[in-house]
């Protein structure tokens, strides 16, 4: 089994891993209001979910 022989510096892993970069979170629409809206979620908007209203909008 490979071991390292020498410790890494919090710089080095740090740099490491800011090299990796997030894609931005997809969108889809509301099909109530047709407001954009993160997939699998509750409209902000609206406050519905698989056509239930499960939050209170005013």
């Amino acid at each position: 089994m490979a071991v390292p022989k020498k410790k890494s510096s919090r710089m080095r892993t740090h740099h490491r891993r800011s090299a990796w970069k997030a894609a931005r979170p997809p969108r889809s629409t509301c099909p109530r209001c047709s407001a954009q809206k993160l997939p699998h979620r509750a409209c902000l908007n609206c406050g519905t979910y698989r056509d239930r209203e499960v939050l209170e909008t005013e």
